[in-house]
């Protein structure tokens, strides 16, 4: 698949580093107005414009495999993070209890956004191909809303289920769910227009615009 595209690789690359990011900063909760939100979500719905493109570009499979990227690349940092906070601090060095609190929560976060981005982004993708089928590659506005009401719903709702379940109250992970669909929604809603120009260029570029007939959308399929 790679070889016949000069961006995909690259498109790749700046999802599983969003990913990444998105997942160090996800256990700051903020409160921007009357929403609580979690750090992630100044990146985090980037990953799902990335997965709008892979999949309204270069189809399904492209997506499956950014997606399967991400997963084991933070499960490589999850294991990392692990193995640093239980090594022997240095004599002399003050901040292994601030390390710790901060990449101790690395794994739940990890394991958390994994679940969620796995089910929530091929959620996505799987809204946005069958609705490319049936609307014949017109209206792509109705793609990228349609497939982020679907896919950032039940993504939202499982992070932080499995992240906050038994650390914050069942009131204040309402609030969160609510809180971060809301945003997550309203920011790929605005940044249609973007995903309309990279979408495009893209298009032009590669010189493919793929249709998924006959796809497998088993995710585990190769």
């Amino acid at each position: 698949m790679t070889a016949r595209y000069r961006y995909l690789d690259s498109l790749t690359i700046g999802f599983v580093v969003v990913l990444l990011v998105s997942n160090l900063v996800g256990p700051k909760i903020c409160q921007i107005g009357p929403l609580l939100v979690s750090g992630a979500q100044l990146l985090f719905p980037i990953t799902y414009i990335c997965g709008d493109i892979f999949t309204e570009v270069y189809g399904y499979a492209a997506s499956r495999r950014a997606i399967w990227f991400g997963f084991f690349a933070m499960g490589l940092l999850a294991i990392m993070g692990q193995v640093a906070v239980a090594l022997p601090p240095a004599p002399g060095w003050p901040d292994q209890q601030a390390f710790a609190k901060v990449f101790g929560l690395v794994p739940r976060f990890a394991i958390a956004s994994l679940v969620a981005y796995w089910a929530g982004e091929f959620t996505n993708s799987y809204t946005l191909a069958k609705l490319k089928l049936l609307t014949k590659g017109r209206f792509l506005w109705t793609r990228t809303i349609g497939s982020t009401i679907s896919g950032q719903f039940v993504d939202t709702v499982v992070v932080f289920l499995i992240a906050f379940w038994g650390v914050q109250s069942g009131s204040q992970i309402f609030h969160l769910i609510a809180g971060s669909y809301a945003i997550k929604v309203a920011y790929e809603t605005l940044a249609t227009p973007l995903t309309y120009l990279a979408v495009r260029q893209l298009k032009r570029a590669e010189g493919v615009d793929t249709f998924d007939r006959g796809t497998d959308f088993n995710p585990f399929a190769l």
